[in-house]
């Protein structure tokens, strides 16, 4: 055992234009604003920028969701400009082409208008996609899943090394990391309640929902496992996640913790 321990608003005529973006999150958007805008910490800048490097389709999946909300902005902000120009007044006009040419012209009201729009853009490139193109599961998704925090990672068993060193990649977010340090593990491992669950919730937190439904089911075949109620909700999540709308009400029946229940509540 691993220490197994007791637990320890864009209109409508835009619609057609929105990619499908129901696999991205709300935290990823903000992840990507971040890099972007550069206000990351250096340590998440460093592994956002190595797993831009080392994964293709994430690189895609990033540059895409940039390019669609600078397309946002720029349209929004277009649109907005357009309604600013037809209410000028026609006096404001003639003051422009019949001012002192000293003087320099005022454009407070205008640069307040430029921040609101850019600032509307990015409410909305935020938050549309996930309203256009999100299900209902994976709105429910988005609300509750939370990775599991994992195990202490003070034991210096050298029995259990490649466990532990795999669980401070997990605990920093480099799930794809830990998961291959985990793999090695395996082969020996096969049947191990601890082993299995946190493969099935580093699969799941790394968007791969069907290999976390494999993992989390042998946990939950472990009656005497303490994971085994965590395994159920983290296995009903991997169904919700993959639009198994009864598949996900089973194992969140399985489970008696306060999420379960209320994502059950909202199920039904």
């Amino acid at each position: 055992m691993y220490g197994k321990t007791s637990r320890i608003g864009v209109s409508l005529k835009n619609r057609t234009k929105v990619k499908d973006y129901s696999n991205i999150t709300p935290e990823l958007l903000e992840t990507i604003e971040r890099y972007y805008n550069g206000t990351m910490a250096k340590d998440e800048y460093a592994q956002f920028k190595a797993q831009l490097q080392k994964d293709a389709a994430f690189k895609t999946q990033v540059e895409d969701v940039r390019a669609t909300l600078l397309a946002i902005e720029k349209q929004t902000l277009k649109d907005r400009l357009d309604e600013f120009h037809l209410e000028i007044p026609d006096q404001d006009h003639h003051d422009i082409h019949n001012r002192d040419p000293n003087k320099p012209m005022v454009k407070i009201h205008f640069l307040i208008f430029v921040k609101i729009a850019i600032a509307a853009a990015i409410v909305i490139g935020l938050g549309v996609f996930w309203y256009l193109s999100g299900s209902p599961n994976e709105k429910l998704y988005s609300e509750y899943f939370k990775p599991d925090p994992g195990l202490p990672t003070t034991m210096s068993s050298s029995d259990n090394y490649v466990f532990y060193d795999g669980m401070v990649n997990y605990k920093q977010g480099d799930y794809k990391t830990a998961i291959s340090k985990w793999k090695t593990l395996e082969k020996n491992s096969k049947e191990n309640d601890t082993l299995n669950y946190f493969l099935g919730v580093a699969y799941l937190a790394d968007k791969n929902e069907d290999q976390a439904i494999f993992y989390l089911d042998e946990t939950t075949k472990n009656s005497s496992s303490v994971f085994q109620e965590d395994a159920y909700f983290y296995l009903g999540m991997a169904y919700l996640k993959s639009d198994k709308t009864k598949a996900a009400r089973r194992a969140f029946q399985q489970s008696n913790s306060k999420k379960s229940r209320e994502i059950l509540e909202q199920l039904n």
